[in-house]
C-alpha cells in the first residue's frame, strides 16, 4: 500500500527535526463524542420551561447609577 503524499511530508518534517503536525492535535480527537447521556428525571424536572419566565425574585433589567462629583 502506497503512502499518501501527506504522510510523505509528515515524515519528511519529522526527518528534518521539526514539529509533528498530528501532535498540534487537540486531546479531543480521540474522545467519542458519540456516547450520548439521556436526560434524568430531575433534567427535565429543573429545565426552564419559558425564557422570560419570571420567578419569585423579579428581575427586570432595571440598573440605578449614582454619580457623586
Amino acid at each position: 500500500m502506497a503512502k499518501s503524499q501527506a504522510k510523505k511530508l509528515r515524515a519528511k518534517l519529522v526527518r528534518e527535526g521539526k514539529r509533528n503536525p498530528a501532535d498540534n492535535r487537540s486531546p479531543f480527537v480521540y474522545t467519542d463524542m458519540r456516547t450520548r447521556k439521556t436526560k434524568t428525571k430531575k433534567d427535565y424536572l429543573y429545565q426552564k420551561k419559558h425564557k422570560n419566565h419570571l420567578t419569585d425574585n423579579v428581575k427586570d433589567g432595571s440598573c440605578v447609577f449614582y454619580c457623586y462629583g
